[in-house]
């Protein structure tokens, strides 16, 4: 990837060449086995001695319960829900992110605004608008997006929760009125997005349908050429 910077204008009071440390993104849908791979990830990076800093979506000190509670009620309109979560992600970036990378860690990102980016794409939301807000974020080093057939994170997540997701199955859109069906068009549209987003943003694309060891594996490999000696 590019040298570290801003996704657009530089946040102001900050500079690339001060944050020493590597933002590491994983991207992927619930079922992609994201959570897995994060922990293996950190497993493996503070085994070799790096001191890693966990962030993620809903994760602020500011606004992370209340985004949640609010969720609950499958009553917010497209446009709420995106500022709740750009708030959300401004509060980790001024105080998670940037201190870290400041300090020389590795922040290892468990989605980032990337997956926020094309959710609020998929619901019908200006691009140029999300960039705006959104260009204040630091381009990570690396971004890893676990790619999975929407059939396969369909009975991933039937095994895990017995059931899916009212906001991952994209029923506030809506698609249709039956939650399989919904949540399968709503997949391939997210991934339809984020293959987009690949061809602008330098992703690597990862096979997320084998191994959990196999994945990791790649991972590692991958994040070698970005880490300190």
């Amino acid at each position: 990837m590019s040298p570290k910077g801003f996704i657009g204008e530089n946040l102001p009071g900050w500079r690339p060449e001060e944050l020493g440390g590597k933002l590491i993104v994983i991207e992927g849908a619930d079922g992609s086995g994201r959570s897995v791979q994060i922990e293996l990830l950190k497993n493996w990076l503070e085994e070799d001695g790096h001191g890693v800093v966990n962030v993620g979506l809903k994760q602020s000190s500011l606004v992370s319960e209340e985004l949640e509670q609010a969720k609950q009620g499958n009553i917010l309109g497209p446009i709420t829900l995106s500022l709740f979560y750009a708030t959300d992600f401004a509060d980790q970036l001024e105080n998670k992110i940037i201190p870290a990378l400041r300090a020389g860690f590795i922040v290892l990102a468990d989605r980032y605004v990337y997956t926020l980016m094309a959710r609020d794409i998929v619901r019908g939301a200006d691009p140029a608008w999300l960039e705006a807000i959104y260009e204040i974020a630091i381009r990570p080093d690396i971004v890893f997006y676990l790619k999975v057939s929407p059939q396969v994170l369909v009975d991933r997540n039937f095994q895990k929760n017995a059931t899916l997701d009212y906001w991952e199955s994209g029923m506030d859109i809506p698609l249709s009125r039956d939650m399989f069906q919904s949540f399968m068009r709503y997949q391939a549209m997210i991934q339809k997005q984020f293959k987009l987003f690949q061809r602008k943003y330098g992703f690597e694309v990862v096979n997320g349908n084998r191994t959990p060891k196999a994945i990791a594996r790649e991972i590692r490999a991958k994040c070698q050429k970005i880490l300190p000696e």
